[in-house]
């Protein structure tokens, strides 16, 4: 299980110094949601914030893009020093194309599906992405309760990987704590994300020990 912890839920006044902490913890992802304020309604922060702490941090940078058509943007991040970039299916009509220019650019790729999106769209994009992202609560905010419908999604979708023989990590975004982690990662996710749950609850090495617990339970 990978804790890959959403920098939406922290101190923007003390960005550099919480990538700080979450290293000192034990943490090796942290989460980007990148937000455009038309595909979600909010705003966040954009390649130049996540450039600057580039040189501060040397955590796996997960990005995130709630963006129209992200495809405009995928090199800039990569410059900005995104490890990873995940598209959301919903956002592009060239999915598969801005899956392969990701990879072309020399990161992880990967796509995100909202609550209400059939894994059918993945069918003839599975093979080019490194990680599907589930969404367990609608995007655009911090903060809001898991969708247990998601559960059902996860596992068909992890079945649909294995079937495969594609080795496709599952993250899963929105309402993810220590009480149904084992459950998650029970249903095959690998990657976590967590936001308030997790900034909300210091000192961070603690609250990593707590999902990483919850984990090993179903070992």
């Amino acid at each position: 299980m990978i804790l890959s912890p959403s920098l939406l839920s922290s101190d923007f006044g003390r960005l550099a110094d919480e990538l700080a902490a979450l290293e000192a913890a034990g943490l090796s992802w942290v989460h980007w949601d990148v937000m455009d304020g038309t595909f979600v309604p909010n705003i966040t922060y954009g390649q130049p914030v996540i450039a600057h702490l580039r040189k501060q941090s040397r955590l796996f940078f997960d990005v995130h893009l709630m963006v129209e058509r992200p495809e405009r943007y995928l090199h800039e991040f990569v410059d900005a020093g995104a490890d990873m970039l995940v598209v959301h299916a919903e956002a592009t009509p060239h999915v598969q194309r801005a899956l392969a220019e990701i990879r072309r650019l020399g990161v992880k790729s990967g796509v995100a599906l909202n609550p209400h999106t059939p894994l059918s769209v993945l069918d003839y994009v599975l093979d080019d992405t490194d990680m599907v992202l589930v969404m367990t609560v609608n995007p655009g905010f911090g903060g809001q309760s898991f969708l247990p419908a998601s559960y059902r999604k996860i596992a068909d979708l992890r079945a649909m990987i294995n079937a495969r023989g594609l080795s496709t990590l599952i993250q899963v975004d929105g309402g993810v704590d220590p009480s149904n982690t084992a459950q998650l990662v029970r249903s095959g996710v690998d990657v976590l994300v967590s936001g308030s749950a997790f900034f909300k609850f210091p000192p961070y090495a603690e609250r990593l020990k707590a999902f990483e617990a919850a984990a090993n339970s179903v070992l």
